[in-house]
Order: C-alpha cells, then sequence, then structure tokens
C-alpha cells in the first residue's frame, strides 16, 4: 500500500520523483523518502508526508539524473525517519524501495546477523537489501543477477526498485502480487512506479510487469526484461488511457468532492457502449463469452473488501431478483481462509477498485484452482486483476484519488445493474416490458444522481448540527441495506465518528440500546415495497428520543412530519436507489468531515489500494 517511483535518465531526477511522491500519496503517507544517484548515493527521508521530505531536503544538493522515491504505509515497524524508505544495504553500496511484505524475513535478518549484518530499522525491506548485498559480494554478479537471485530466497508479496553505486543510471524493479508499471519515455528515459498516475505525464508507452518479472533498466540501452528463472521475456508495451487533468483537483477544495460530483459521468460513461435505449439490449463486451457461463451457473460469488463489498451486496440483491441465480457475497479476507466450497460449476466475480487488492486476488487465485470461471470488477486497465480473470467489465469511473471511494462505489453498482439486466434478458426471467422499462430508469440515473447533487447546500448546514456528534447509526432496508452500511463506512473512513450500518429491522436486536437524545440515526426512507416499515422503525427511535436525518423521496409527507431533518432525492425504481440515495451520504460524511479540520483526502492509517494482506 505505499507508493513507488523511480526515473532514470538525461534529466534531474529529484523533481521528478517528488512529483510522482505527491502523486502517489494517497497510497500511503506515514514517511517519505528519496535516494539520488550522483558520486555515490544521496539519501533524504523522514516522517511525514511529501511535503515534510521537501522541508527535510531544503536547499540541498539535489543534482543527479538516476533517483527512486517511496511514500509509505507502515507495516512492519512504527511510521518513523528510520523504518522509512529508502533503505540502504550496511555497507551503502545498494538502496532500495518496497512495497509488500516478506514474510520469512526474521529467519532471514537472523542469518545475516549472525554474518556480521547490523540493522538500523524494524522493517522486512532493510532485510531484503542486505540480503542482495551479500549474495551479490558472495560472487562478482550484476546487479539485476543478485536481485534475481534474492528474490528466489524470499516468501511474500514485494514491488522493489533497487539503485547500486557502483552501476550509475541502472535501475532494477521486480514485482510479485505488489503492482508495478515502467514508463519507457522516447528519449531513452525509464520512469517506474506503483501505478501509472507519475508516469503520464512523461509517456503513454507502459509496460505493467508481471509476477516473477524483474526489469533492468539503464538509459538510452532497452529495456531488459526476465523472470525469476533467468528466462529473457519480451515487454508487452500498452498505451495508457489516463489524462493529466484527471489527476488534478479541478477547482475544487479536495479530490473526495470533485469525485463525488464526477458520479454523473463516470456512471453514464460506465453505461456507454454497453446500454442500447434505441435497441433495446445490454451488451457487456468483456464477459459475452462468458454469458452461458453465467446463465448456467450453480451460483455466483462475489468477492470484495470494504466499499467493493457493499457494492457486491446491490450486486447480490439485482442478480437474484432479475436473473434468479443464487448469489453469495464474501469478504476476500476471509474467503481463503475458510475453506469454501467452489465447483467448477460457480462463477466467481472480483471487484475491486485499484485491480490490486491482496485480499481479493488470493480469493481469485483459490477460485481459479477449483475449476470456477473468475470475472472482474475493476476501474485500473492492466490492473493484476484484469489480468487474473477470464474476462471482466472495467467501470470507467476514471482515477480516483480521494482514499474514501465514492464514484467508484456507483460505477461497480452501476456494472453490476447492467449485468444483473443482461442476465435477467438472457434468461427471461423478466419480461419484455419490465426490461424495457428498467433500462429507461438506468439510463435517466446520471441526470438524477446531478439532482442529488443540488442537495449540498442543505447538506452542509444538516452536518453543521451534527460535526461533534461522536456516535452515528444509520438504518435502510432492502436495496438500502448496502447504502447504509456504506453510509456508515464513509462518515467514520473520513471524520473518524463511529458509526455503524444496520438493516433497520435489527435494531431492536441490539442497537437500539444505544439511542437517545445524543444519537444522530440516518435512515434510506425512501418509497418502495418496505417504507410502512421503515416509517415503524422511524417511529422506534422517535420514542427513544432518536434525532432523524431522513433520505426521503421527492414529495414524500409522512416522513417529513417525523424527522428532525429530511434530505429529498428524485423518484426512482427501488434497485437504482443505491446509485442515488449515497450521494447525500457521501456529501454528509465530506461536510462533517471538514468541519472537524480531518485530512479528507488522506484519512489517517488507511491508504487507497490495500496491497498487503
Amino acid at each position: 500500500m505505499c507508493g513507488i517511483v523511480g526515473y532514470t535518465g538525461k534529466n534531474d531526477a529529484y523533481p521528478i520523483v517528488v512529483k510522482g511522491l505527491h502523486r502517489l500519496e494517497y497510497r500511503g503517507y506515514d514517511s517519505a523518502g528519496v535516494a539520488l544517484m550522483r558520486d555515490g548515493i544521496q539519501l533524504f527521508k523522514c516522517k511525514g508526508k511529501v511535503s515534510d521530505l521537501e522541508d527535510h531536503v531544503g536547499k540541498s544538493d539535489t543534482s543527479g539524473s538516476a533517483g527512486i522515491g517511496h511514500t509509505r504505509w507502515a507495516t512492519h515497524g512504527p511510521p518513523n525517519d528510520a523504518n522509512a524508505h529508502p533503505h540502504m544495504s550496511m555497507s551503502g553500496e545498494l538502496v532500495l524501495i518496497h512495497n509488500g511484505i516478506i514474510e520469512n524475513y526474521d529467519s532471514i535478518k537472523k542469518e545475516l546477523q549472525q554474518r556480521g549484518y547490523e540493522f538500523q530499522s524494524d522493517t522486512d525491506t532493510e532485510v531484503l537489501v542486505n540480503l542482495i548485498e551479500e549474495i551479490k559480494k558472495q560472487e562478482e554478479m550484476s546487479l539485476s543477477t543478485a536481485v534475481r537471485r534474492a528474490l528466489k530466497e524470499v516468501i511474500g508479496a514485494y514491488a522493489i526498485v533497487v539503485m547500486s553505486k557502483n552501476e550509475p543510471g541502472t535501475l532494477v524493479a521486480a514485482r510479485k502480487s505488489s503492482p508495478l508499471v515502467v514508463g519507457l519515455g522516447g528519449d531513452g528515459d525509464f520512469y517506474v512506479a506503483s501505478d501509472a498516475t507519475p508516469i503520464v505525464e512523461y509517456t503513454k508507452n507502459v509496460v505493467y510487469l508481471e509476477d516473477g518479472e524483474i526489469a533492468e533498466l539503464h538509459p538510452d540501452h532497452e529495456m531488459k526484461l526476465f523472470n525469476i528463472k533467468e528466462q529473457k521475456v519480451t515487454p508487452f508495451i500498452q498505451e495508457l488511457e489516463l489524462h493529466l487533468e484527471q489527476l488534478e483537483k479541478g477547482g475544487y477544495d479536495h479530490f473526495m468532492l470533485k469525485e463525488i460530483y464526477e458520479q454523473p459521468r463516470s456512471v453514464r460513461d460506465s453505461m456507454r457502449g454497453r446500454l442500447s435505449i434505441n435497441k433495446g439490449i445490454v451488451q457487456l463486451g468483456g464477459i459475452a463469452d462468458y454469458e452461458q457461463k453465467l446463465i448456467n451457473a450453480q451460483r455466483i460469488i462475489i468477492v470484495a473488501c470494504g466499499t467493493s463489498w457493499h457494492a457486491g451486496l446491490v450486486g447480490e440483491y439485482l442478480i437474484e431478483d432479475l436473473a434468479r441465480i443464487p448469489v453469495e457475497v464474501e469478504y476476500a479476507s476471509e474467503f481463503r481462509y475458510r475453506n469454501p466450497i467452489i465447483t467448477e460449476k460457480d462463477v466467481v466475480i472480483a471487484i475491486s477498485q485499484s485491480g490490486e487488492t491482496a485480499d481479493t486476488l488470493a480469493a481469485l487465485e483459490l477460485a481459479k484452482s477449483k475449476g470456477a470461471t473468475i470475472l472482474g470488477v475493476c476501474n485500473v486497465v492492466g490492473s493484476s486483476i484484469a489480468r487474473t480473470t477470464h474476462g471482466g467489465s472495467y467501470t470507467h469511473a476514471g482515477p480516483e484519488i480521494g482514499v474514501a471511494s465514492t464514484k467508484a462505489f456507483t460505477a461497480q453498482v452501476t456494472v453490476l445493474t447492467l449485468m444483473a439486466l443482461m442476465l435477467g434478458n438472457r434468461k427471461g426471467t423478466i419480461d419484455r416490458s419490465r426490461f424495457q422499462r428498467l433500462l429507461l430508469g438506468l439510463d435517466a440515473i446520471p441526470d438524477k444522481i446531478e439532482r442529488a447533487l443540488q442537495t449540498n447546500e442543505l447538506v452542509e448546514k444538516i452536518s453543521a448540527k451534527f460535526k461533534d456528534a461522536r456516535n452515528f447509526l444509520y438504518l435502510g432496508r432492502g436495496y438500502c441495506f448496502p447504502v447504509a452500511l456504506e453510509g456508515a463506512l464513509k462518515l467514520k473512513e473520513i471524520s473518524y465518528i463511529h458509526a455503524e450500518g444496520y438493516p433497520a429491522a435489527e435494531m431492536k436486536h441490539g442497537p437500539i440500546a444505544l439511542i437517545d437524545e445524543e444519537m444522530p440515526v440516518v435512515v434510506i426512507a425512501t418509497k418502495g415495497p418496505s417504507y410502512e416499515k421503515v416509517v415503524s422503525n422511524i417511529q422506534e427511535v422517535k420514542a427513544r428520543k432518536g434525532v432523524i436525518i431522513a433520505i426521503v423521496t421527492e414529495g414524500d409527507t409522512q416522513v417529513k412530519e417525523m424527522a428532525d431533518y429530511t434530505i429529498e432525492i428524485p423518484e426512482i425504481e427501488e434497485m437504482f436507489t443505491p446509485l442515488v440515495a449515497s450521494i447525500p451520504l457521501q456529501l454528509l460524511s465530506y461536510h462533517i468531515a471538514v468541519m472537524r479540520e480531518c485530512n479528507v483526502d488522506q484519512p489517517r492509517n488507511l491508504a487507497k489500494s490495500v496491497t498487503v494482506e
């Protein structure tokens, strides 16, 4: 979950590396550091953000045409100067940055200590760089050869970039179960990063390293690519679809707010070319070859984490409702550890914004080994999940920089809705007239999200009333239950207020004990089959002096009379409610966090892409 960036070429490396670190800071911001090659290795690193690193560097000489940089999300050892990356070998010959976890680092460390190595940090990374040094000094060999041999001895996940003062200008990069991309500059320059955001400014041509691949990069030379068995590999060059303006705030105070307001476009883009009102069809090209597998599936298993799990829960309701196929939604982090029953008749769908979520990838590998058909729903072209699955669909949400997912959630739900509609139509489990009505309803969702965004000023006023609350409860029924879960997650992620989402009827089985005049209760009370039941739940809260914030359908009067605060959203088909009702909840969490002076885009202890288990 750390950010990696490196450069070697004709230009000064420091400005390129630091700008890249700012772009990658959403992946980790416990500490930051850079190493530059100039008559040896210059190292600058410190606890804190990239801006703290820049202050630490100050007016030091930062010249040098090769460099690597890192933003850290702590795994081994607390966030401090010593544990910040890059890490140097004991002799000072090598320097390394690393994303991932070396599981057998302790046994390697003990062996190295017996050979006289001393360690300055608590990290597994310092162990790895010294292991490479030890192997390299045993016999005359190149840096890339030493890296390959060292990686054969480690267990775990890694994305690494290494430099040696004895091979100026050379970067060696390698990956296993953690993303790494190499950018090919037109003038012989090379860039390397944990994702494409630092690279897009300089080149569109990239190579996504596969597991077990090692790249040797030196200016004015062709990229040398090998696998762990020391066999040469031909690089597969792809063109980035990412655009620089997508990585800027565009006048908004925070990336999160920008991304909330991008949802009419991101939802529309996720439907583009897939939903045709004129032809009355839904088609998902990425799963076209697996439609029959889906139709005949004994069951569908959705695996995901966090916000993507909530999207998967909506997907369960949609697919069972429209296609009548049994669906199970699993936390990817638990799925592989409970010896699940998986057969060749199962279809497993993995959902991940980044396409790099370590737990989700591990769940996929398990399902694949059991013969299941595996499909992906992710946002990042060329990501690990996209390359691992048999097929799948991209969400086309564009880069999401804010750590708390907003447009990723609605884009994922959009793709799952299209999938459910397609399956229901192919299977004949929904009649033609209902299918056409639902297509029209889904096509109108971007406009209804635009209208939901118009509640922003009202939501901001409501937020001011509750910015000092210590607890929140979110309630919903049916399709609105996952919305309640997602609303609670957003609030606790960025404002650090404890919040829980519950099915409204389950409130009586425990949470009702918490309700008093200090407890705000957010209820998704839109028109639908469960409306009267939700009204009864609201009455139960009011009887115990709870404060009600209700999300209601435009024109509602019954809930409006009972609730302390109401936020209206346009009338929609019940199954599309998550796409619209989630908008004011995102705004509520955003404004409360801002008023509490929290770091909205980079909440404490969290990172955007969870690439370690």
